[in-house]
């Protein structure tokens, strides 16, 4: 039997959108990506929430969750910087940012600018390594 309390946060959440997307299209969700997002809607209670593990475009052992792209729309950003927005995010995602996540890419949205590009932008691809082993100084 399903508490009061699960109940309604259920139907808090039946407006909102939230996607996950691993990389090469996996529908697996690791620990890191749930605490993502279980922090961000905690935190910023947003109607979008895509995320999205690029771990596996770069050098990283396979199954890793160290980059990641998120969408969040939440109406806490409102009268906000893209700055003030980034350190929302940051402030959720401390723990995280702190251990496994190398890279976060963030886009902070207001309901508004949302609907004027409901996009998740692309990363482009992983030049691999480092400028040293790239050849170039």
């Amino acid at each position: 039997m399903l508490s009061e309390q699960l109940i309604r946060r259920l139907f808090s959440m039946a407006g909102r959108v939230c996607f996950s997307r691993g990389s090469a299209g996996s529908q697996t969700i690791g620990p890191v990506e749930a605490s993502i997002r279980t922090k961000l809607e905690q935190a910023l209670n947003p109607e979008v929430l895509e995320l999205r593990n690029e771990s596996g475009g770069h050098a990283v052992p396979p199954g890793s969750e160290t980059h990641f792209r998120v969408a969040v729309v939440s109406s806490r950003f409102e009268g906000l910087s893209p700055l003030q927005r980034h350190r929302l995010v940051h402030a959720a995602l401390s723990e995280e940012l702190a251990g496994p996540v190398h890279a976060l890419a963030i886009q902070a949205r207001t309901p508004a600018q949302w609907r004027e590009n409901p996009q998740l932008d692309a990363s482009p691809p992983c030049m691999g390594g480092s400028k040293k082993t790239r050849g170039t100084s």
